[in-house]
């Protein structure tokens, strides 16, 4: 195929596959355009086989590593967790909005850092529904705190989220290597969120809640489900340390609570596997692929002509910037695909500002993730309307500010440890 057919389809199955992606039609997941839209990249010649067969390789065990985290974090939520939560931040709150809004980014932050993004916004939102009703207070701020966290908070450990991982893989650093630079900007970027929403939903959080709300009696902490977890972290350090795949670490943690609920009959294999979400990993793989065929039909050239070169303060600030920008136009997976190749010779600091950009840029439009649109289909099956024009004014104020002071933080970062 010649090259400008060549750049001409790539482009228009990547926009297809992302449009799908949003829109999903009849209900069907994304996997149903990507799988055949990167089957076409390759009969049509827009991609080689063996490019094809390489991205595929690449993303494999980023891939197996996201499937673990998945089941981990379903059964996490079998076991009672994320219940046990809504009753902790219920009882703290006491009826007080801001309280609520405070517990809601504390454990947003944690659950996106430990069981990963999507655990926040499919797991973690309904409960904060249920307690807002619970506790009487308007829930658009604690809402829209899970979204915005689901990307913000997502930035400290590799299993955070999809772009942490690949971005873990380019990079080369260890386990608590990653951890260590990015937990200052992580810190950082949630600070600014958190003075961000207590100012432009200062209406809501003043709004007072009943004197007097029926009881809830709270269920019991599912100890195992923490204990697992907290094991399958320390696996994590432990694997990076000895140069084994973390990966390893999270299939063990998800095997265990799993293999839990088999025991007891709690759940079936099949289930397991549901739990993993299979499509979605097709799409994963798929989307690589296609995105692979954009990157070597053109764009990386072009994104390479204006991608700012070395670690510095201004070329950080303006990498992230980048990415941030990219994110929003084609979508974070996409972008952290493309720009992870172009970056990673200018080392770590590089790649971890691409990150910086494709984590907390989305939270400007719906399309800039998948989770952000997973978290809009969540919020309508919850009769709550969402407004595009104040999400796009909240995330005007809160990406752009977040952004610039992790990206320093970042480069205080690099330049300590």
């Amino acid at each position: 195929m010649n090259t400008p057919l060549a750049e001409t389809l790539s482009a228009v199955l990547l926009a297809g596959v992302l449009a799908w992606a949003v829109v999903r039609p009849f209900g069907l997941p994304e996997a149903a355009f990507a799988v055949p839209a990167a089957g076409i990249a390759v009969a049509t010649g827009a991609i080689p086989l063996d490019h094809a067969l390489a991205e595929a390789e690449r993303l494999g065990p980023v891939v197996g590593f996201l499937a673990a985290v998945l089941v981990l974090a379903h059964f996490c939520a079998e076991e009672g967790l994320f219940q046990a939560c809504g009753a902790w931040m219920a009882r703290w709150a006491a009826g007080r909005p801001v309280r609520l809004l405070t517990a809601v980014f504390a454990l947003a932050s944690a659950i996106t850092a430990v069981l990963s993004l999507d655990a926040t916004v499919v797991l973690l939102t309904p409960v904060v529904f249920a307690t807002a009703q619970r506790t009487g207070v308007r829930p658009k701020p604690h809402v829209y705190a899970c979204t915005h966290l689901s990307n913000t908070a997502s930035l400290l450990l590799p299993v955070s989220n999809l772009t942490n991982l690949l971005a873990f893989a380019a990079s080369g650093l260890s386990f608590t290597r990653f951890a260590g630079l990015m937990a200052l900007p992580w810190l950082a970027a949630i600070a600014v969120e958190y003075v961000v929403f207590r100012r432009f939903f200062a209406r809501d959080l003043a709004a007072a809640a009943p004197l007097e709300r029926a009881g809830v009696e709270a269920p019991a902490l599912p100890v195992f489900a923490l204990a697992t977890v907290g094991c399958t972290l320390a696996g994590f350090v432990v694997a990076s340390a000895c140069g084994v795949d973390p990966a390893w670490a999270a299939a063990a943690g998800a095997l265990v609570l799993a293999g839990r609920a088999l025991l007891r009959r709690r759940t079936t294999p099949l289930s397991v596997v549901r739990a993993a979400s299979p499509a979605f990993l097709a799409f994963v793989l798929a989307l690589g692929v296609v995105v692979r065929a954009v990157v070597d039909n053109g764009l990386a050239g072009a994104l390479g002509q204006v991608l700012p070169g070395g670690t510095g303060l201004a070329a950080l600030l303006g990498i992230a910037a980048l990415a941030a920008v990219l994110a929003n136009v084609i979508n974070n997976l996409p972008a952290v695909l493309v720009l992870l190749p172009l970056a990673a010779p200018a080392g770590p600091g590089a790649v971890l500002a691409v990150l910086l950009g494709v984590n907390i840029g989305p939270n400007l439009t719906y399309a800039g993730s998948l989770a952000t649109l997973l978290w809009r289909r969540i919020v309508h099956q919850h009769e709550h309307e969402v407004d595009l024009g104040e999400f796009t004014r909240l995330g005007l104020i809160a990406v752009p500010s977040a952004l610039a002071v992790s990206v320093v933080a970042l480069w205080g970062a690099l330049r300590v440890l």
